[in-house]
């Protein structure tokens, strides 16, 4: 299993030095409908306080645009009359006007919405972290087009994970019964298979693939439980880390889970 490695320590510690001290880079934050967006705000706030980000855009389904007041970093894209992001033109353009997406969930079960989210994935040009209920409703759109655009980023449970093997009849199945080694196995074969990549959590250990390699971080050597690393916060400080380190996905990503 050379493509396999556990990592009891931060051995990515130095990535932080690349952490500008004026602010730059801009990130999205993509969900929320008209029943639930407090989460996207929460999170906004925290990027905003803890990362030099120049800026920090809050997209929204313009059903919310008289709930919340006319500031420049919300921005509002169609939605279906039961207040979720709609099919449209905007929702596609602004995955590619920031330097990276967060798609936070919130987005509602309808699948006019799965439909938009999914399409505006496949497209997306700039790297795009999708996580929480936003997985769900693309693993009910998936296909082999969306998983082979290496700007996404799945932070997805197992179960998750299954959906979207299931979705593009992927010939290796990922069980929650399975051993750490069996899981990371098929995540390092999915992930030669496709150019997407892949952070989940395991059995205690939080999952990093990539390009055929796996790291393990065990949960207990981060600040987070098995609950709250679902909260959004790690979410977002791998986006961060992500900004500020490019084209070190793995690196970054383990950095943050210690950080």
């Amino acid at each position: 299993m050379d493509y396999f490695e556990k990592i009891e320590k931060n051995s990515y510690a130095d990535l932080k030095w690349n952490i500008p001290e004026r602010k730059q880079g801009s990130i999205n934050m993509v969900g929320g409908s008209s029943g639930n967006f407090r989460t996207e705000i929460k999170i906004a706030e925290f990027l905003s306080k803890e990362y030099p980000i120049q800026t920090v855009n809050l997209v929204l389904p313009d059903a919310l645009k008289n709930k919340l007041p006319p500031l420049p970093n919300f921005i509002f894209a169609p939605s279906t009359e039961s207040g979720a992001f709609a099919e449209s033109q905007t929702l596609h353009d602004v995955f590619n006007k920031a330097d990276f997406n967060l798609l936070l969930g919130d987005l509602s079960k309808n699948s006019i919405t799965g439909k938009a989210i999914a399409s505006a994935c496949a497209s997306a040009e700039k790297m795009t972290l999708i996580t929480r209920d936003a997985v769900d409703l693309i693993a009910d759109n998936c296909n082999d087009r969306l998983l082979m655009n290496e700007s996404l980023v799945f932070f997805a449970s197992v179960a998750q994970l299954q959906k979207l093997l299931r979705a593009v009849y992927y010939p290796k199945m990922l069980l929650m019964s399975q051993s750490l080694v069996q899981i990371s196995e098929v995540l390092h074969k999915f992930t030669l298979s496709y150019p997407t990549s892949v952070i989940t959590l395991h059995n205690g250990q939080l999952l990093v693939a990539h390009s055929g390699l796996v790291k393990a971080v065990p949960l207990e050597k981060t600040a987070y439980s098995p609950i709250s690393v679902w909260s959004g916060e790690l979410a977002a400080k791998i986006v961060a880390m992500n900004l500020y380190n490019p084209n070190s996905l793995i690196e970054a990503t383990v950095g943050a889970s210690f950080d």
